[in-house]
């Protein structure tokens, strides 16, 4: 898919600078992100991957993701139509091998409450995500270990 294939590129690049990142997190009810990115200093970036014009067009809950991260970032392939997207928000460009940040958003500064709040769902988001590979039977009351 090619919404996937751009976030694997974004990963790579984040994971270069020192970012780690969830796909498909959920800050919170009835949103979901595509990419949820905490770098060393605590700072939480939300990465939406758009694969074209209408998938772009299509998603009507983006603004309310601005309130849940330091910075904001959309990530599109080559020949995607940038003059659609916002010029506040950060862009990168991406394919499935690597990414580029084209422009750095302003920061958003989280009040500490809720960065603490994410920080911690990340985590056991994370732990969670790994649990499962680990052990995909969760009612096993015996795990094998990693």
């Amino acid at each position: 898919m090619p919404g996937q294939m751009l976030a694997r590129g974004v990963r790579r690049h984040l994971r270069q600078c020192d970012f780690l990142t969830l796909e498909e997190f959920v800050p919170t009810r009835g949103l979901r992100v595509d990419l949820m990115a905490l770098g060393p200093k605590g700072e939480l970036w939300i990465v939406e991957c758009k694969s074209s014009r209408a998938d772009f067009l299509s998603d009507r809950k983006w603004q309310g993701y601005l309130d849940w991260c330091d910075r904001y970032f959309w990530a599109v392939g080559a020949g995607f139509p940038r003059e659609l997207l916002p010029a506040e928000d950060g862009l990168i460009v991406a394919d499935g091998y690597g990414a580029e940040i084209l422009r750095m958003p302003q920061s958003r500064h989280l009040h500490a409450a809720r960065r603490r709040r994410l920080t911690l769902k990340f985590a056991r988001n994370a732990a969670q995500r790994l649990h499962g590979r680990c052990d995909p039977d969760p009612d096993s009351r015996f795990s094998a270990f990693c």
